[in-house]
Formats: structure tokens, sequence, C-alpha cells
């Protein structure tokens, strides 16, 4: 058996194929929705994947004011800060963080699934969270899809 055909393809820079993808996350549920967008930019959805690189696509969330959480999370669910100073830990209820900016919910629970290293803070780059139906990026031509095709 020829073995030189079972090489293992590892994609660089150079051969990855990224495309635009709109997710519309109205009436998603923000942690579903979170975990999906995460693997989309990880690039793990694709046949070439490879985990040092960044293979994934760029995705444009959009209505992040419209997505939904499950129980009491409105309420209970809280994000804390802390400013470097002695009794400097702040709070804020996901209620206020998303009356005021909603896509900074989104952002912070897509972060969180994604790689603490430099290869998730460049992947979070290709992020764009937008509260509104509106994005401007429409020369990039988007494809939207819908994620609950998606497992």
């Amino acid at each position: 058996m020829d073995t030189l055909s079972y090489k293992t393809v590892s994609a660089n820079k150079s051969t990855v194929d990224k495309q635009w993808l709109v997710v519309d996350a109205d009436g998603q549920t923000l942690g579903r929705l979170a975990s999906k967008v995460a693997k989309l930019l990880r690039g793990k959805h694709k046949t070439n994947f490879t985990p040092h690189v960044d293979c994934g696509d760029n995705v444009i969330v959009i209505n992040a004011e419209k997505i939904t959480l499950s129980g009491n999370k409105m309420d209970d669910k809280e994000y804390l800060r802390y400013t470097g100073y002695p009794g400097g830990q702040r709070s804020t209820s996901v209620k206020d963080l998303l009356s005021k900016h909603p896509e900074r919910v989104v952002e912070k629970s897509i972060k969180g699934m994604l790689p603490k290293n430099k290869l998730g803070a460049e992947l979070f780059r290709n992020l764009k969270v937008y509260a509104g139906p509106e994005h401007g990026h429409e020369a990039q031509k988007p494809k939207a899809i819908n994620l609950n095709d998606y497992k």
C-alpha cells in the first residue's frame, strides 16, 4: 500500500478560505448562539481545520438586542469587574447591560468560548456584533446562515 498518499494536510494563512457569514440572533438563546458562533470563528466546521491557525470565517451577528436567556438569568446573572482599587469590585446585571449595550452581552459570551491566547484574540477580531438589523459590511457580500442547521 502506498503510504505517501495519506499525508495530513495542515492549513496555513495562505491556504485558508475565509468567508463572511451573517447570523441573525433574533429569538436565539445566548449560550447556544455563542457556542455555535465560536465554532464558526474557530473554523471547526471545516474539513481542513488546523488547531494553531485562524481558519475560521468572519462572522457578523445582527439583532443582538433580541436574544433570550433561559430561567431567571435576565435578573440574576451579573458581570463582575475590578477597578484595581480596594473595594473596587463592580457588578452589572444582564438586564442593564442589554438595555445599554446589547452587543457587549453577545461579545462577552462568545469571547469566553474562544481560546485564551494570541490565537483567541486574533479570532475575536473576526467577530462583528450589531444591536439592530443593519450592518456596514455589504461590500464583503456576506452569506446569511441559519444557526439551527449547525450542531
